[in-house]
């Protein structure tokens, strides 16, 4: 049905010569560009047919309404789905069923928040074109006024206060949408518990020289030099190698027991022989350097310097505090063993650290 169908009692009265519609100019030698004015206005059914403004009304509702539904599937999708899942797709081959799945649902929402948005301003808000002679940028309070009294009449003729149930839809799709990207920070975590605060360490567990794969004994340790160890059982082929060894990476130096200051590591150390962590409290790069006259161990990061001699404590640099110190002793056929876990996290300060 269109309008020139519906007799001309039901149409909606309009000024139309107040907007121009309809109004020809004729091109003369004195306007040779005159403006024709703008064409003829076609009004739409949903303009003369209440029926039809409903439909349009479900329409726009029920595309705000699938918009909400995927969004719901999306987060869905994200927490159900596993990451390591394929599915095949024709004709896309063998593909990601959580990339799929998030990229379906995520498109679905959008394309229905759009598609519901320019369904109701083409057949349901107010449509008539209205030409206005612009003159100077500068606008004086007159125009001001004016402008304020098109936005309030625009909001007015946008009919969002008649038509609850496009409101209603249009406010949850919109409410609902933004759970997507929120739903994506669960990549940050999982929360680490208390992953960060021990490593493999144990009691019993022996100093195991890194080059050479075998467990030390004190007599293998000369005065002056640096070690590196892991602990008993930890391989290069184990799947958590690097993981653990991140937390676990030790290096032990031989000091003469006269020249260590700080009591505590004196208890945890053996015949002079002292275990710290190697990862560096700054950033977590792996100390590597070992000055034997001033006991001092250099990040070759970002020169964070500690003195072994003194309960490994930070002298210079931007480390914040002190390297772990393990304790360690020997078992019964003479090997080295750590005596229980670092008593403090290794490593970089962190959230939960305390």
């Amino acid at each position: 049905m269109s309008s020139q169908d519906i007799p001309e009692e039901n149409l909606p009265a309009e000024q139309a010569d107040a907007h121009g519609h309809g109004a020809v100019a004729v091109a003369n030698e004195d306007n040779p560009f005159a403006d024709p004015g703008l064409p003829p206005h076609e009004h739409r059914i949903q303009d003369i047919d209440e029926r039809a403004a409903k439909r349009s009304e479900r329409v726009v509702a029920m595309l705000f309404t699938l918009s909400m539904l995927a969004t719901v599937a999306f987060i869905a999708s994200y927490v159900t789905i596993p990451n390591d899942k394929s599915i095949f797709v024709f004709p896309l081959g063998h593909i990601s069923a959580l990339n799929f799945a998030l990229g379906m649902t995520l498109g679905v929402a959008l394309f229905s928040i759009g598609a519901g948005a320019v369904h109701w301003a083409r057949h349901l808000m107010y449509h008539l074109e209205i030409s206005h002679q612009t003159n100077t940028i500068e606008s004086d309070p007159q125009v001001n006024a004016n402008l304020l009294g098109h936005i309030k009449k625009g909001a007015k003729e946008s009919a969002l206060g008649r038509r609850k149930l496009i409101r209603t839809t249009m406010f949850g799709a919109l409410a609902l949408f933004p759970l997507s990207g929120v739903m994506l920070l669960r990549d940050l975590g999982p929360l680490p518990g208390t992953k960060l605060r021990h490593t493999i360490w144990s009691k019993g567990k022996l100093l195991v020289n890194m080059n050479t794969n075998e467990p030390l004994r004190p007599s293998d340790i000369a005065v002056g030099s640096l070690t590196f160890v892991k602990p008993e059982g930890l391989e290069e082929k184990d799947e958590d190698f690097q993981q653990e060894i991140a937390k676990a990476a030790v290096m032990i130096v031989r000091l003469q027991p006269e020249n260590i200051k700080d009591k505590r590591e004196l208890a945890w150390s053996h015949e002079g022989i002292v275990a710290y962590s190697k990862i560096c409290t700054h950033v977590g790069c792996p100390i590597s350097l070992y000055e034997q006259q001033t006991h001092h161990v250099l990040c070759p990061c970002h020169q964070s310097t500690f003195d072994l001699s003194d309960g490994a404590r930070v002298i210079f640099g931007p480390a914040g505090h002190a390297l772990p110190q393990l304790r360690i002793g020997v078992n019964d056929e003479g090997y080295l063993e750590a005596l229980g876990d670092f008593d403090e996290p290794v490593g970089p300060a962190f959230w939960e650290r305390g």
